[in-house]
């Protein structure tokens, strides 16, 4: 069959939920048998997300090839279980970059550079480039509101997009909210009615209106907004709150919005088979036993910074039979000013995730003696192991000075340090160690036996490692390397043997985490805090 195009447009307000509703859509055709990818593109000038802060757009996800993307993309692989790759993530600044490079080489025949149609055939091609790899189904999702300047050049491709890819090949779902009067409980259907006006001066009509609510919508609602947005009342489909973002693909099931995708764009597909994803949601919120972990980072109270971590976690709980309390612990005002007794006591498990920057790093240093003298669970991230170094470096090995000379470049032990081939380079992005490195595990680790393999591959997003140097002085006096790249030359997981689960990865297991597939390590680490 020709490939389809589904385009999911924003109304309203940001952060309305379009990466789940396309998520959970890319779920639904998926269990029709249907083939899918889901393309993100973003508006804003950033060539990646790689240099900005998780306070902007939340936590950096990184692909297989080393892409650092939006958070969304996190929620695409796990709900359609499949690998995504740069291709998949696409912004602005991309885009420009790319028209730049070709005026530059002269490509366009020294005629004038305009944004249509030069910047719009770009952010066609990007799509195209995914279509062309074979999938059936092509979900496009344009990050940002209707109506943000910066968006323009998408949305008008999109709709430029309609014709290039046939008819009947394409169709837009514009994802809206519809707030309730707090003093009347009144269900308000002016916002989205002025969103679809946007829209439609852009040359777009949605032909399905996917609403945000926190109540039942009344078929008067959905008779309304049929009439004043000129769409089938069928395909005004109900997007209320649900308990858990597992159940969004259940619930837009029964509102029919993938019954409506199906006959709109005359797919032949299969009965839906939901292949274990029932049973995987409710075991993610149904359980009346608990288990309490820590996570002790820098950007807490705001949970978009950690979304695979958290959700990485609930995976290894559901398919233990317990559900994972979070409790977040401020490395920087909490344990670098008080006793970590104070916010530790009480918890199964103590997680450190990754991060940049000295704020808070002392603080985490501080959970992990905690962890590691009261035989206290302790799973490190990327920085979390290069805490876990210092930390052992200074009170084990006696090297009391030991530091990283990302945070201390005069360190008399740098026990983290730049590798040779990163010293020269000046620009922050796309330069880091990015993406699939494959690590070999030492056979009498605990991380072997927990893998099942002896060669594993894993994601990473950092530039300091562990210092050879040290090496040495660190494994006489306990830690072990349980895992190495291939080569030996870069420390990849440690472990002390001697301690009830005491685990630490260069790399972030988090992004290869799924619901119903929980990652080795967050099952280990999690089983460890519930024994």
């Amino acid at each position: 069959m020709e490939t389809k195009y589904i385009f999911i447009t924003g109304g309203v307000v940001s952060s309305i939920g379009k990466g789940i509703v396309a998520s959970s859509l890319g779920r639904l055709l998926k269990n029709r048998g249907l083939s899918v990818s889901i393309l993100k593109f973003d508006p804003y000038i950033n060539i990646d997300a790689g240099t900005m802060s998780p306070y902007q757009h939340g936590e950096v996800f990184v692909t297989e090839d080393g892409a650092e993307t939006d958070l969304d993309l996190g929620h695409y692989e796990r709900f359609i279980d499949t690998a995504l790759s740069k291709e998949n993530n696409v912004t602005a600044g991309a885009v420009y970059q790319r028209v730049i490079n070709k005026e530059r080489k002269g490509d366009y025949l020294s005629g004038t550079v305009q944004v249509i149609p030069h910047i719009t055939d770009e952010i066609k091609e990007s799509i195209k480039a995914i279509s062309r790899k074979g999938f059936q189904i092509v979900i496009v999702e344009i990050g940002g509101t209707v109506g943000d300047i910066e968006g323009l050049p998408f949305i008008e491709a999109i709709r430029q997009f309609r014709k290039d890819a046939g008819k009947g090949n394409s169709l837009y779902i514009h994802v809206t909210m519809i707030p309730s009067v707090s003093t009347t409980g009144e269900l308000k259907t002016k916002p989205t009615q002025h969103s679809v006006k946007e829209l439609r001066s852009y040359g777009i009509q949605p032909d399905i209106l996917v609403c945000r609510t926190t109540k039942e919508l009344p078929q008067s609602i959905k008779e309304k907004l049929s009439l004043f947005c000129d769409i089938d009342k069928e395909a005004v489909i109900e997007g209320r709150d649900v308990e858990s973002i597992y159940d969004v693909p259940m619930a837009l099931e029964d509102a029919d919005l993938a019954n409506q995708v199906v006959e709109r764009l005359n797919i032949e597909c299969e009965e839906a088979k939901w292949n274990g994803w029932l049973e995987v949601a409710k075991n993610l919120k149904i359980s009346d036993k608990s288990v309490k972990i820590a996570i002790v980072g820098k950007y807490v109270g705001f949970g978009d910074a950690y979304i695979s971590v958290c959700e990485s976690l609930k995976h290894a709980g559901a398919e233990l039979g317990y559900k994972v309390d979070i409790k977040w612990v401020h490395s920087d005002e909490q344990m670098e000013k008080e006793d970590p007794e104070t916010y530790l006591s009480d918890i199964d498990g103590i997680l450190i995730p990754g991060g940049f920057g000295e704020r808070g790093v002392e603080g985490k240093i501080k959970a992990i003696t905690y962890a590691r003298q009261n035989n206290i669970p302790f799973l490190g991230l990327c920085l979390g192991l290069q805490c876990a170094v210092i930390e052992f470096a200074r009170n084990v090995c006696g090297l009391t000075d030991a530091h990283s000379t990302e945070f201390n470049p005069e360190s008399s032990n740098p026990v983290i340090d730049l590798m040779e081939h990163q010293k020269d380079i000046k620009n922050i992005g796309g330069t880091m160690r990015l993406g699939r490195w494959d690590c070999k595990l030492r056979p009498d680790s605990k991380i072997r036996e927990l893998y099942g393999s002896e060669i594993i591959s894993e994601r990473h997003r950092h530039r300091y490692e562990v210092n050879n140097d040290y090496r040495d002085i660190l494994e006489k006096n306990g830690l072990k390397f349980a895992g190495t790249t291939l080569d030996e030359k870069l420390v990849e997981i440690i472990e002390l043997p001697d301690h009830k689960w005491f685990v630490a990865s260069q790399f972030h297991p988090e992004f290869k985490s799924r619901p119903g597939k929980a990652h080795p390590l967050f099952l280990g680490f999690v089983g460890a805090s519930i024994n």
